[in-house]
């Protein structure tokens, strides 16, 4: 994994990860061309989001049982039909059917992380894999801006046409670049699928793991789902186009996810995410006092940004460091985990901002990190336990 393999897999996983967000804030856009409702126009990000989670549970496995020099490039050449279908739907039911198509197809970046951590030398696993990390997350902050350049300057199928060419190249790229992988295990598909549960469940480290993991999604989607109602309620009242702003944070997650990977080749991953979640305890804190100071609330959303981004990093490194022959599926598992706290976390922002408004948010901010800072005090033993499951 020399830096420019490193690059190529960064923009490749980048570009992957960011077909989800393409049509994010195109919403109203293609409610008016298509003559339908804002509301039916909104199913599309969770029909991307739920094709996704499919592909995530039935495909990435294969990362661990087929080789990836062709599975990498094929799911990438497999998105363009459908990026091509969701630029030309001449109605909202076919655009519905091609952006769950899209979200089951594009997950190649979760297929590239844990090759990156496969392919990247011992002594530096970390740093490649946060640059790679880095670039899923700059992917999408990059997907929401150019969407809606390109589609305000070509119209809204545009970038879906772009964003096929790039996957096709990137395809191609991979394919020239990736020397040839041979399967690490052999198991029957179903086997395969029914093993990723089986260790989750069975080896205390990835137990502990996957709960953090899920304790900082949760965090993450709870905070900046209610965000979104504190900006634009009084005293902010800012419109879509400013609070869109806001997420420029993530620019400082991203650089945080690089970095913390350094952290842990150095041997500090434990220590870290502890540190990273001391961080967050006190972003929330930060963002209940902010009151009216925007100044203020900033910095909590900069600082909480970049420990759930870091803490991220360390724990997906932690789950990597468990298994060769069973990363893809200890990749699978980490991601469903993240995707249930994600969840979980923004039903409780509706509920909570509906009971207590901001103030309950935050407090609920402060519970969630004290309860994640028990989990890793309790179980930071078990994270040193490595073993190799088939």
């Amino acid at each position: 994994m020399n830096r420019r393999l490193t690059f190529l897999f960064a923009l490749a996983a980048g570009a992957a990860i960011g077909n989800l967000y393409l049509a994010q804030p195109l919403l109203d856009l293609i409610a008016r061309d298509l003559r339908t409702s804002v509301a039916s126009a909104g199913y599309l990000v969770t029909l991307t989001q739920v094709g996704y989670a499919v592909g995530v549970l039935l495909i990435v496995p294969l990362g661990d049982v087929v080789d990836r020099r062709r599975l990498v490039p094929g799911m990438l050449l497999c998105s363009v039909p459908a990026l091509v279908l969701c630029a030309v739907a001449p109605t909202i039911g076919v655009l519905h059917v091609a952006v769950t198509v899209l979200g089951l197809t594009t997950v190649a970046g979760q297929l590239l992380t844990p090759l990156a951590g496969d392919l990247a030398s011992e002594a530096h696993r970390g740093r490649v894999v946060g640059t790679v990390g880095s670039g899923i997350l700059t992917g999408i902050l990059a997907a929401r801006a150019i969407s809606w350049l390109v589609a305000d300057a070509a119209g809204w199928g545009a970038i879906f046409l772009v964003a096929a060419a790039l996957a096709a190249t990137l395809a191609v790229l991979l394919f020239r670049a990736l020397p040839p992988l041979p399967p690490k295990t052999r198991l029957p598909y179903p086997a395969l699928i029914a093993s990723v549960p089986a260790m989750a469940l069975r080896l205390r480290s990835v137990r502990w793991t996957l709960a953090l993991g899920a304790c900082g999604f949760a965090a993450f989607a709870m905070f900046w789902t209610a965000l979104t109602f504190r900006l634009s309620a009084p005293p902010f009242s800012y419109p879509v186009s400013v609070i869109g702003l806001f997420g420029l944070a993530g620019l400082a997650g991203a650089v945080a996810a690089q970095r913390s990977g350094q952290l842990h080749d150095r041997g500090w991953s434990l220590p870290a995410t502890g540190a990273g979640w001391v961080v967050v305890l006190v972003s929330f804190v930060l963002a209940g006092l902010a009151g009216r100071s925007i100044a203020l609330l900033l910095i909590a959303i900069v600082f909480l940004d970049v420990a759930l981004q870091a803490v991220a990093l360390l724990n997906r490194m932690r789950v990597f460091a468990v298994s060769h022959e069973a990363r893809s599926r200890l990749n699978t598992a980490y991601v469903v985990s993240n995707f249930v706290g994600a969840g979980l976390g923004s039903a409780a922002a509706t509920t909570l901002w509906a009971f207590g408004g901001w103030a309950a948010v935050t407090t609920a901010g402060v519970v969630l990190s004290v309860l994640a800072l028990g989990v890793w005090a309790v179980g930071r033993r078990a994270a040193l336990v490595v073993v190799a499951p088939r």
